[in-house]
């Protein structure tokens, strides 16, 4: 059997981006393979030096990485090794990124339509680009998260046919690692930036989860929170509307997202949002977050104030807590974690400025609830995809809100992670009048606090 990717005693060139030790790896013909650990493990790292992205050092010690594509015409890693991170399709050639919503154009053209598409559709599109390409290896970084069950399952299904019927051969990177599907043949683990043996599937065991990770301490911290607004927590819970919906529509040119919704949201209540992908769910909530301009033409009530009748955006959202997907592409920028947890308390996406000393201690607080608390001075840039994750859900909690909008919390996290925030998720709903809106395609992901649900179907 021939090697297609072979590295052996690697050291990337760059010592900020160097795992614990030199890295050999081998991806040989016909083997299908998935790539976990932990948040920070490693494992982009190890991503980065098989596409060539971080170059080796030649450091005299026989280091090397080479490919063997063939019978494929050319030999370029360019051509022959597509990697997908999912992590946003917006930026870049494919059109330009803002922060939710903010058009309501009658015509788009190609790149603008993009901004109609799920995070889910968005997932699908940039896989169908990348297969039109023909790449003899295919790197997918968490290609399950943010599908619905059908589109999961077709994904799956698509890959095996794909690796039966042609040479393709797939490296998947996983963090949900349950997640891991039939095709996959071998496991390469990642652990504190360096890489394991590579197994067989069957030899391969996923991590077995407690049924709690957020230290006694921790939960009884959060327990005792003051409260930022004493006044709203004092109400008796299912008296006051904190959203109420009326016959709300939603278009974008021919395209209806939303049509006649009527929702309505109580104080202290705990709300599932589901829905297929591009079935309106984001769209949702960019109307409860104060982030769609439609919202103006439409009947809605936000937290006992109808839209349009004078309120300011900023008396809407500091109320509310929220994190998503979207959210998480616009913090990718190089400010230290502690600054962008810190904006949270004054809402604000693209301008950040360091805490205020009596500011420090809460967002250090909820940093080391989400376990992130060693990374305060860490720019965002530098930490995994998980790590991201988890300082923004710091930045949600940070203010006390009496809503928390979590929209797919979990995404790139590990197993103990996914955990850690349902623990935390679940402790913050035994406060006093906290209201919770979550979004996830994982029915096992949504805490235990969850009483009701609202289920959205798809206009097309």
């Amino acid at each position: 059997m021939k090697y297609v990717i072979d590295i052996h005693e690697a050291v990337a060139r760059n010592p900020i981006y160097r795992m614990a030790e030199p890295v050999d790896f081998q991806l040989m013909e016909g083997e299908q393979l998935a790539i976990v650990g932990d948040n920070g493990a490693g494992k982009s790292m190890l991503i980065d030096l098989i596409t060539g992205a971080h170059p080796i050092l030649d450091d005299g010690r026989g280091s090397y990485l080479r490919y063997d594509f063939s019978p494929r015409a050319s030999k370029m890693a360019y051509d022959n090794i597509k990697y997908i991170t999912f992590q946003d399709a917006y930026d870049g050639t494919e059109g330009y990124y803002f922060y939710q919503i903010r058009y309501n154009h009658t015509e788009w053209d190609d790149s603008q339509q993009l901004f109609l598409l799920s995070s889910g559709e968005l997932r699908k599109y940039q896989l169908k680009k990348a297969l039109e390409g023909n790449p003899r290896v295919l790197i997918l970084d968490n290609p399950f998260i943010g599908l619905d069950v059908d589109a999961r399952q077709y994904l799956a299904d698509t890959l095996k046919e794909l690796t039966q019927k042609t040479d393709l051969q797939l490296i998947i990177v996983l963090s949900k690692t349950d997640d891991m599907p039939e095709v996959i043949t071998h496991v390469v683990e990642v652990k504190d930036r360096r890489v394991g043996k590579k197994l067989k599937k069957e030899d391969w065991k996923c991590l077995a989860v407690p049924p709690q990770v957020l230290p006694t301490e921790m939960e009884q911290a959060i327990l005792c929170l003051p409260y930022e607004d004493e006044a709203t927590a004092a109400i008796e819970p299912g008296t006051q509307q904190v959203v109420d919906f009326r016959k709300v529509t939603i278009q974008y040119g021919e395209r209806v997202i939303l049509n006649a919704l009527d929702w309505t949201v109580m104080n202290g209540e705990r709300w599932a949002l589901t829905g297929p992908n591009g079935s309106g769910k984001s769209t949702l909530l960019s109307l409860v977050c104060a982030d769609n301009p439609q919202a103006y033409a439409n009947d809605i009530v936000l937290f006992g104030r109808k839209r349009g009748s004078g309120e300011s955006i900023w008396d809407i959202k500091r109320h509310i807590g929220y994190v998503s997907p979207e959210m998480h592409r616009a913090f990718l920028r190089d400010y230290p974690a502690i600054d962008v947890v810190a904006s949270g308390l004054h809402d604000t996406v693209g301008l950040y400025r360091r805490p205020k000393p009596e500011d420090v201690d809460i967002c250090m607080f909820w940093m080391d609830v989400f376990g992130v608390g060693q990374y305060r001075d860490t720019s965002m840039l530098k930490l995994s995809s998980g790590e991201q994750r988890l300082v923004l859900l710091a930045r949600a909690f940070v203010k006390d809100p009496s809503l928390i909008i979590l929209d797919e919390p979990l995404h790139g996290l590990d197993l103990m992670n996914r955990r850690r925030v349902k623990d935390v998720i679940e402790t913050f709903c035994r406060r006093r009048n906290k209201t919770l809106i979550m979004v996830t395609h994982y029915q096992e992901e949504f805490p235990k606090c969850i009483e009701k649900t609202k289920t959205l179907k798809s206009e097309k």
